[in-house]
């Protein structure tokens, strides 16, 4: 079975992607640890997106694709794979559609973990790091005991630049933009699963493994 797992920053898509994938005995590819994996050993796909990624650009679709597609030929992949990170536009589904095709193969669902933008910019913009030793902290989810300190070396709390309130605003609309096409092709196609992504981890896991299982997919 081949499945994507689709989520905004925030969603839990990563942590969902790694349950589904222990709990179906599938293989989990996170296309951003193929690209880190890629660079550290220098293959030849590795040294091109490393040229972009040095400089700050998206790694073109059609390396990033040939890279997944490599990673699906290994053994592991023989009874099928989670999807996480991949495909993130229009484009890259349609080349990915085609790739697999090309191979006799094909995407059977696209889970969705829709979470409300408002609950997201919570999530994101409340964490914090501790900057001596990188414990990670979330303003209402796991507050340190003393504000602004790390609970375990007392260090000074920093909120990344990733996480402060008006870039995770822009990377939400950006991804939205681009996310938004991607859904309505995969419901079209009648793959996606829509599964509300509130409550707790277990709670969520819970929710997608039962959908898969019972059929229950979004409408078209």
């Amino acid at each position: 079975m081949y499945i994507i797992l689709l989520g905004a920053p925030g969603a839990g898509k990563g942590t969902q992607a790694a349950i589904l994938a222990q709990k179906l005995k599938l293989a989990h590819i996170a296309t951003g640890d193929l690209f880190r994996q890629a660079v550290e050993q220098g293959t030849e796909l590795g040294i091109k997106a490393k040229s972009y990624m040095e400089t700050g650009r998206l790694v073109p679709d059609e390396i990033t694709i040939q890279m997944v597609l490599e990673r699906l030929s290994a053994p592991d992949c023989a009874a099928g794979v989670i999807l996480d990170g991949f495909p993130r536009n229009l484009e890259q589904a349609k080349a990915l559609d085609k790739a697999l095709a090309e191979r006799a193969l094909a995407i059977d669902r696209v889970v969705y973990i829709k979470v409300a933008q408002e609950v997201l910019l919570e999530r994101l913009s409340g964490r914090w790091i501790c900057s001596n030793c990188q414990t990670p902290y979330h303003a209402t989810d796991s507050p340190p005991q003393v504000e602004g300190r790390c609970d375990r070396c007392g260090g000074r709390l920093q909120q990344r630049d990733d996480d402060k309130p008006e870039t995770v605003k822009k990377r939400l609309k950006v991804y939205f933009a681009e996310t938004a096409p991607l859904i309505d092709y995969y419901r079209q196609a009648g793959k996606l699963v829509e599964i509300d992504g509130r409550g707790s981890i277990n709670e969520v896991s819970q929710r997608i493994i039962s959908a898969l299982a019972t059929g229950k997919f979004a409408a078209r």
